[in-house]
């Protein structure tokens, strides 16, 4: 695990989303839909993209290759991040979540859907999506591109770039701009702890800020 991953691990989505609004880069937060199949898990980490492409007649065969394909190359130690391109059918399962586990895949986000929760839910895999749905991808669905840029709820996501993704959402951050943010992160999150002491001894709210500069 690389030293900002562990870093960011200790830190929440709001956090981290303030620091990057004070660097003026504001559009880094997925849409509400997606969240985690498991209350309260938390994942971090360095992304890896999935682009796909959806339609309805392909053949049956060649798209579990393709998935199969999209598992065998899923590089260990990153977030997942697929943008499916359809809110029609699964893009996650039991045994593709034992897979990734085994491999050392962190965790697994999908601006789409899910199947065989309960499974997935035993497995404890980090799995963030909209919904779920006994719907798979059989003759309807493969990947057009990985490690390439995607989008989703207006946000662009590169392979690079890492993500922290909690109970109050996930949060997208630039590669160039990882360091700097997650410093300064840490920096508030030390500053509120003391501010939270104050607050707790009696201090007025309005000294407080005036003191410590946050809330």
């Amino acid at each position: 695990m690389d030293n900002l991953t562990t870093r960011l691990e200790q830190l929440y989505a709001s956090a981290v989303y303030d620091a990057l609004r004070a660097m003026r880069h504001d559009n880094c937060v997925l849409p509400p839909g997606i969240t985690s199949l498991i209350p309260g898990q938390k994942l971090a980490g360095e992304i890896f993209t999935i682009d796909g492409h959806f339609e309805v007649g392909q053949d049956e065969n060649e798209t579990l290759l393709q998935w199969a394909t999209v598992l065998s190359k899923a590089p260990p130690g990153k977030v997942l991040i697929c943008q499916p391109n359809t809110y029609e059918i699964a893009l996650m399962g039991e045994l593709s979540s034992e897979v990734l586990k085994n491999k050392g895949v962190r965790g697994y986000i999908a601006d789409g859907g899910a199947r065989d929760v309960s499974f997935i839910l035993e497995n404890e895999f980090p799995t963030f999506c909209c919904f779920n749905t006994p719907k798979d991808i059989v003759g309807r669905w493969t990947a057009k591109s990985m490690g390439e840029p995607i989008g989703i709820g207006g946000v662009s996501i590169a392979s690079g770039d890492y993500v922290l993704a909690d109970i109050d959402g996930i949060v997208i951050i630039p590669r160039s701009m990882a360091e700097e943010a997650v410093t300064a992160t840490e920096t508030k999150a030390n500053t509120e702890t003391e501010m939270r002491a104050a607050l707790m001894a009696g201090m007025d709210p309005v000294d407080a800020f005036k003191k410590f500069g946050v809330f």
